[in-house]
């Protein structure tokens, strides 16, 4: 192959004597002929399977799918484990560890004989975890994801999980019954693979594709369509090919190239998690990119897609539509077109001859379903670092508001009180959620889209503003103001809202301003303390004492920057 030199496993393999001895002899209990370990490049598979994170567990067939194309291009595949999240199981929120996961994803890709890897990933954290640790490595790398599921059915018509949040509220007033809730429950994942809707799973797996990690299409084939495993044979030829290419995510991972992904995902209306993902991405790989880089390249981007939550349709239409491909070729004016991807080609070469099929799923850029989208950054002395919203999730009336502050101390505070019927709370005034967010909760839950008040839903009020430090499900919907930096645990100004103060916010002039003057806010911050936590061992001691703001990706400080992947000692 004209590698040997360059192949990392030759350190291991290619030994002779007792250190050789070891490191083959051992990898023969799996049968492996000798000629396996003559110099052929090794491709490691990193797996995320697990039974505890169901949107994955499909994941071991698709890796089979991967070996068969690294055989057949003349690399030796090796599967491998990592930290797996499941973001409907684990608690209290997987975002705690995805910087655990990525610690496990970087270790083992450096500490092992791999000369190239294969990242097999789908629920929301497993991707940015793997990435990240791939990219602090930044040996050859290629994404495939798990795909959505299937279309959930219900009472003859369509649903996934951004319903859930309907079903509650008709559930709380008394709109549908147990027994209708049940069959909902059943109706919903119909398949393998991850959230039907444009939710933070399928967001970073068209992230991916953006930022050239994967080979086009990646985004959107559903988990239990046979062209799943076939995008996966591929990606394992194609790795072997890297290898011979040392074309690494240092290559790809551009500048260039993450801004490319800011302006798809907002024309895809992509989760606001994917900002926080992005940016750990980004330091990860020295790349600079700022909280309002994702506003001043997104939010002048029209809106594409018509999935929810922000529109109607699912992601099993997106991809029969003509998937992610059709949303790059309609922004090639918007994109640079000299960004390189795994296949060696660039992004828009890629996707120049990619057809709609279906209109009412996929906009031109000629004709929009909204001029702009995105995420928009707003400031203010409520968060001086910044704060995000989702326009194409909110409520046009709610853009421009003042009101009253209903302030909830904790989430066990706002789920103990937002269904009292003594609360006071009308439709216009603002929720706001304080220390849920990296270090307060900690870990940065999903709670920011708070459920309204059982009173102000029975008046018929659908939406009102929040306000949190902390995250909203990319499924979810709703005038949220997200992200909240500094977060309150960390002295923020968020920490010292007091009900029946007014909060302006305006997202046209990117403002969100907490009317209290400075000598009030100073009296306050004299008699505040952080509430007293009881994580004082292990990870997540780590974790709060080294995790940074979100507005830096809520990434531990000690992993910013790439690594590499020499080992400088050896085992024997």
């Amino acid at each position: 192959m004209g590698t040997e030199k360059k192949l990392r496993s030759r350190d291991w393999f290619g030994k002779t004597g007792k250190d050789g001895f070891i490191y083959r002899t051992f990898m023969k209990i799996h049968g492996y002929p000798s000629d396996e370990f003559d110099g052929k490049p090794v491709i490691g598979i990193c797996n995320t399977w697990s039974e505890l994170t169901p949107c994955n567990a499909h994941l071991r067939e698709l890796a089979e799918a991967v070996k068969k194309g690294v055989w057949e291009a003349g690399g030796f595949p090796l599967e491998f484990p990592v930290m797996s999240l499941g973001e409907t199981l684990i608690r209290p929120t997987a975002m705690l560890y995805r910087n655990l996961a990525s610690m496990d994803t970087e270790e083992s890709i450096r500490a092992n004989p791999i000369d190239g890897v294969v990242l097999l990933c789908g629920c929301d954290k497993t991707t940015p975890s793997l990435v990240m640790g791939a990219c602090s490595v930044d040996i050859p790398t290629i994404v495939v994801s798990g795909g959505p599921m299937l279309t959930g059915k219900f009472q003859g018509r369509d649903i996934a999980t951004s319903d859930v949040w309907r079903f509650a509220a008709e559930h709380k007033m008394g709109k549908i019954s147990d027994e209708e809730l049940k069959i909902a429950e059943s109706g919903m994942c119909r398949s393998q693979g991850h959230c039907a809707v444009m939710g933070t799973a399928s967001t970073m797996a068209s992230m991916v594709e953006s930022l050239g990690l994967s080979l086009p299409g990646n985004a959107a084939i559903p988990a239990a369509d046979s062209r799943r495993k076939l995008l996966a044979h591929l990606s394992g030829r194609r790795i072997v090919d890297m290898v011979e290419e040392d074309l690494t995510p240092s290559k790809v991972l551009t500048r260039k190239a993450f801004l490319n992904a800011i302006k798809i995902n907002a024309a895809i209306g992509g989760s606001t998690n994917f900002i926080i993902h992005l940016t750990a991405i980004a330091r990860r790989m020295e790349v600079e990119l700022e909280l309002d880089d994702f506003d001043k390249h997104g939010s002048n981007i029209p809106l594409l897609a018509n999935l929810m939550p922000s529109g109607d349709h699912f992601m099993e239409d997106f991809y029969y539509a003509g998937g992610l491909p059709v949303i790059i070729n309609e922004l090639s004016e918007y994109l640079d077109p000299d960004v390189l991807t795994v296949n060696g080609k660039s992004l828009t070469e890629n996707n120049k001859d990619a057809v709609c099929y279906d209109r009412d799923v996929i906009a031109s850029a000629k004709e929009p379903f909204q001029e702009n989208s995105g995420t928009t950054v707003v400031r203010g002395n409520l968060c001086p670092d910044g704060a995000v919203i989702k326009p194409s999730a909110a409520s046009p009336h709610l853009m421009q508001h003042r009101g009253k502050a209903v302030v909830f101390e904790s989430i066990e505070d706002y789920k103990e009180r937002i269904d009292d019927p003594d609360l006071e709370v009308d439709e216009t005034s603002i929720l706001v959620l304080k220390y849920v967010g990296p270090k307060g909760y900690p870990g940065m839950p999903e709670v920011g889209n708070m459920t309204l008040p059982k009173k102000m839903l029975e008046k018929g009020v659908e939406d009102m503003v929040r306000i949190s430090d902390g995250r909203m499900s990319g499924t979810a919907y709703g005038t949220a103001f997200l992200h909240v930096s500094p977060e309150s645990y960390a002295g923020g100004n968020l920490a010292l809202v007091q009900n029946g103060d007014i909060i302006e916010v305006d997202v046209k002039n990117r403002r969100l301003h907490l009317d209290v003057s400075e000598e009030e806010l100073e009296k306050r911050r004299q008699k505040w303390s952080p509430p007293p936590h009881d994580f004082h061992r292990g990870y997540v001691s780590l974790y709060i004492e080294h995790v940074e703001q979100s507005h830096l990706g809520a990434d531990l400080d000690f992993l910013t920057g790439k690594s590499g992947s020499i080992v400088k000692r050896e085992s024997h």
